[in-house]
């Protein structure tokens, strides 16, 4: 008995399933198929727009599947060789190729799909009814909107929050392609769900995001205004390699280990005097123990300078020196030949690093480092404040966001100091992860933002090594990445692996591309050849905060990130004014290492 179709269904077919090859469907459009863009219930649709759907239905399940190849004859070689064997007469020269993604099981839309379609089903053109179920069911308390769908300007683009966070995010997308645009409008919809107790920290290396999450955000900031938060990273929360990667100089392993136990017994000293409840027999190098770096740098530097009278237990000083101030201690020179005063034979012969310490000491660019305000311990190795209140205003402030503006740091030393803050953070959030601080009961979103210049594929760094473990252990304990890079195939493959959301903008390189493709299901990385066609701010999202791979226009930030274009063609249209006056300005601002005046 032959099917007999429903009116409203006729409108929408556009062709039949011609071969079956796993999840890769070939379509062969009807001959009755008047126009590519057919008018249906005064809307028009286009057929076979790469990245579309069409719907096969079977009985009382509705088949979905994902337009990736469209042409003419010839047909592709494989399907070509099956047409030929089979002896298929084609009518109409036009056919197109799906990947099936879900299917409709009652009301709602699933992702996978429990039976195939055989040949010579029904392929159909999805509604604006269609799309509202596969787009739609999410649940609002959980979920976030920054779009539209690109198709349907009238259906949202939405993401699930949980799996966004929990199983780490990545925007991807080539310079000007819409990248801190979208950031900004994934980080704002979050930060409008006026959660009580959000907690996202953006590591921001270009100072870009200050003024676009105004209003939701607080800022810390190195050589930071009146009005705003001054940025401190404590040298003594660094591990020891990396403490010691910031001075120049070749040193022994005898002698770094020298200066290990010296930095160790610093370390236990300061247990000591500010009653912290720490094992001696646990304290290490890399122990986050505050202690103090001029005292050291004065004990060691000392006792290379010593010089002896003929007894060798009598010190030939002439004048002490001021720890404080970094002044070494003056002794008589060593007389030649081996005669009075006899130098120091116990000596390590370290004086050119530990000048290169002072010298670091005294850069005042290092200042949020080696004089970080209330976290710089005294002589002694006495604190006003420890990590404790460092974490409580980077992760529990009244603002949901917290942006950690690296701008002012040294360049040669952004891998450490972006990788000790990461490991400060969540190291913190695991040993708390019972805690109701931890990241169990209070998730943390960490966002990197410009990923490709700390996180390099291949190296070693501390940052690199930070970003890996949390990538593949932070959905245990509640620590969520955001990777903002222009770049991929820089980035290491680890972790891009392990992000579960992917949000692809346009990308022109083709070493790029691959790397997004590799991250995307077989089935749908012909999607991938889009990219570079894509509009400035819309991009493909796939993954699993979203129930298909989906093509979204993000919506327009009202306050742009720094790294919006310059308008030429408008800028220098102004006059010039009190030239000399900006330009003394501009010097002055260089040499205090500072962005504006206060």
């Amino acid at each position: 008995m032959k099917k007999v179709i429903p009116m409203n269904d006729r409108q929408t077919i556009i062709g039949e399933i011609k071969n079956v090859a796993g999840n890769d469907i070939l379509v062969q459009l009807s001959d009755g198929l008047k126009s590519n863009m057919p008018v249906i219930d005064g809307i028009v649709y286009r057929v076979g727009q790469i990245g579309s759907f069409l719907k096969v239905p079977l009985g009382y399940t509705n088949l979905y599947g994902i337009v990736t190849q469209t042409g003419a004859r010839p047909m592709p070689k494989s399907t070509d060789k099956f047409l030929k064997e089979e002896n298929f007469d084609l009518e109409n020269n036009q056919w197109l190729n799906m990947a099936l993604v879900g299917e409709r099981v009652g009301s709602k839309f699933e992702r996978g799909v429990s039976q195939s379609p055989t040949t010579g089903d029904k392929v159909h053109l999805v509604t604006i009814d269609d799309l509202s179920m596969i787009y739609g069911g999410f649940d609002d308390k959980n979920s976030i909107v920054v779009g539209n769908i690109s198709i349907s300007e009238s259906l949202d683009a939405k993401l699930d929050l949980n799996k966004l966070i929990s199983r780490h995010c990545a925007i991807l997308g080539s310079t000007g392609s819409g990248k801190s645009n979208s950031t900004v409008i994934l980080l704002k919809a979050i930060a409008d769900k006026k959660f009580k107790s959000s907690r996202i920290l953006v590591v921001d290396p270009h100072g870009e995001y200050n003024s676009a999450l105004n209003g939701k955000s607080n800022v810390y900031r190195i050589n930071a205004s009146s009005s705003e938060n001054e940025l401190y990273i404590p040298f003594w929360a660094l591990p020891f390699n990396e403490l010691m990667s910031i001075f120049s100089g070749n040193l022994s392993d005898q002698n770094k280990d020298y200066i290990r136990s010296k930095i160790v017994e610093a370390k236990i000293n300061s247990v000591e005097i500010n009653s912290l409840e720490v094992e001696k027999e646990t304290v290490t190098a890399d122990s986050p123990i505050p202690f103090s770096l001029n005292q050291l740098w004065f004990k060691l530097d000392d006792f290379e300078r010593k010089t002896y009278e003929s007894n060798k237990t009598t010190e030939c000083l002439i004048e002490e020196g001021d720890p404080e101030k970094l002044i070494s201690s003056k002794y008589e020179p060593a007389a030649p030949g081996g005669g009075r005063p006899f130098l120091n034979n116990k000596a390590m012969y370290i004086l050119s690093f530990l000048d290169s310490v002072r010298i670091k000491l005294k850069d005042s660019r290092y200042n949020f480092l080696f004089n970080p305000g209330p976290f710089n311990p005294e002589l002694n190795g006495e604190i006003q404040n420890d990590l404790n209140n460092l974490l409580i205003d980077w992760l529990d402030n009244n603002e949901p966001i917290t942006i950690l503006d690296l701008s002012g740091v040294p360049s040669e030393i952004m891998n450490s100091i972006s990788g000790t803050l990461l490991k400060i953070v969540y190291d913190a959030l695991f040993w708390g992860q019972n805690l109701a601080a931890g990241g169990k009961e209070q998730p943390l979103l960490i966002v990197l933002e410009e990923a490709h210049n700390y996180l390099k594929a291949g190296e070693n760094s501390i940052s690199s090594k930070t970003v890996q473990t949390i990538a593949k252990e932070g959905r245990k304990y509640g620590v969520g990445l955001l990777l903002v890079t222009q770049r991929p195939s820089e980035l290491d493959e680890t972790v891009l692996s392990q992000c579960g959301t992917i949000v692809s903008l346009r990308m022109n390189n083709s070493k790029d591309r691959i790397h997004i493709q590799s991250a995307i299901q077989d089935e749908l990385q012909a999607i991938v050849d889009l990219l570079p066609s894509l509009r400035t701010g819309e991009g493909i999202v796939s993954g699993e905060a979203v129930k298909i791979p989906s093509r979204v226009k993000f919506h327009k930030a009202s306050n742009t990130p720094k790294s919006s274009d310059p308008l030429a063609s408008e800028l220098w249209k102004n006059e010039k004014e009190n030239k000399h006056e900006n330009y003394k300005i501009l010097l002055r601002l260089w040499r205090n290492q500072k962005l504006k005046e206060e």
